[in-house]
């Protein structure tokens, strides 16, 4: 049972981080799902609901929600798939990548204010660690 401190500290580093995060999102005038939807999309060909399901860390059932709301607010569009007619593809609106412009930017000197406290070394350990304690989960 020796891997029940990873296992703890691991939860409150990924607490921790969340909080730090989705505050500033917050401040943004974003959810953290939304931005999440947002710099997935951003500069990307349109893409369908599984492909953004695969590439955000959304849950499939919250995926519809927050893509419909986001769709209300101007902020994604939809377009029939040419390769299958009984999805749609998601992009992002004119207004939608002017937030991304806008957020991103900022949200990425946000964290580089915390991994900055790092050095290159221990960024690269924790990298490979975190790399590593993965591969024992995949199947």
């Amino acid at each position: 049972m020796n891997f029940l401190p990873i296992i703890k500290q691991l939860a409150r580093a990924y607490q921790e981080f969340e909080g730090y995060s989705s505050t500033h999102i917050r401040g943004l005038g974003l959810l953290p799902v939304q931005f999440d939807v947002i710099a997935t999309l951003a500069n990307q060909p349109p893409m369908s609901f599984k492909q953004l399901g695969e590439k955000t860390l959304i849950s499939k059932s919250s995926l519809t929600g927050v893509v419909g709301r986001m769709a209300q607010k101007g902020l994604i569009a939809t377009q029939e798939n040419p390769d299958d007619a009984r999805s749609h593809l998601l992009k992002l609106t004119a207004k939608g990548q002017k937030i991304f412009e806008k957020a991103f930017p900022e949200h990425l000197k946000h964290l580089e204010m915390a991994f900055q406290k790092l050095s290159k070394k221990q960024m690269k350990e924790i990298e490979e660690s975190l790399i590593t304690l993965k591969s024992i989960f995949t199947q």
